[in-house]
């Protein structure tokens, strides 16, 4: 499997890159700062680029099985709704252009239904600090949702995503949260990027969105 990765050293995308050659699979990380990798293997190339140029993504994208998007536009950016829509919506159009199939988009846990016909991110206890990055990643859903060209899924981890173990114990929903006995809704990096790969190899949520958690 040869995949392109977007946002390999974010907190997610560093966790998607450990998984990824873990299994084995060659990847393309494609940062903004290649100088803040500190992964070195042999089936890893580090390739510098930019979101918003669809012309140069599509270029470093096309060649791979797959492009797993796990790009952020910075939790303190104050521009973070417009440049999140912006930039997904540009990996996308690339993957396209690139003539590859198969597209995987990391988003947040705010679109998963809490109850029917109420959405997370609409409920009073969620936290404004999170709520820009939250509504881009559910407006850029409901666009991805119209896209009928490309194989893609779209992820929503746990409401709780720490860090922690790699147990490959989990279990998978799709529009609502995954509560525990505790009625905690969680799973760490590492089997959030778990369930991410298996998907990739198995997939069964092609045009669907998924969620993740104990």
């Amino acid at each position: 499997m040869k995949i392109a990765l977007i946002g390999a050293t974010g907190f997610v995308g560093s966790a998607l890159l450990k998984e990824a050659l873990h299994r084995g699979y060659a990847v393309t990380a494609i940062v903004r700062h290649p100088e803040k990798m500190t992964v070195e293997n042999p089936q890893l190339t580090v390739v510098k680029g930019d979101v918003l140029n669809e012309a140069e993504v599509a270029g470093l994208v096309g060649g791979h099985d797959a492009v797993v998007s796990a790009y952020n536009a910075g939790w303190q950016n104050p521009n973070l709704y417009n440049e999140y829509l912006a930039g997904s919506l540009a990996i996308q159009n690339s993957t396209k252009k690139a003539g590859v199939k198969r597209l995987l988009v990391v988003g947040g846990a705010g679109s998963l239904e809490i109850a029917p016909g109420v959405q997370l991110i609409d409920t009073p206890q969620f936290p404004a600090e999170w709520k820009p990055g939250a509504l881009a990643a559910r407006d850029y859903l409901n666009t991805l949702k119209k896209e009928e060209d490309l194989d893609w899924t779209f992820i929503c981890p746990a409401i709780l995503l720490e860090p922690g173990e790699r147990t490959g114990q989990f279990r998978l929903g799709t529009n609502q949260p995954v509560f525990d006995e505790n009625g905690v809704s969680k799973i760490s990096v590492e089997d959030l990027a778990v369930a991410i790969f298996d998907e990739l190899d198995e997939p069964a949520h092609v045009h669907q969105r998924f969620t993740a958690a104990y």
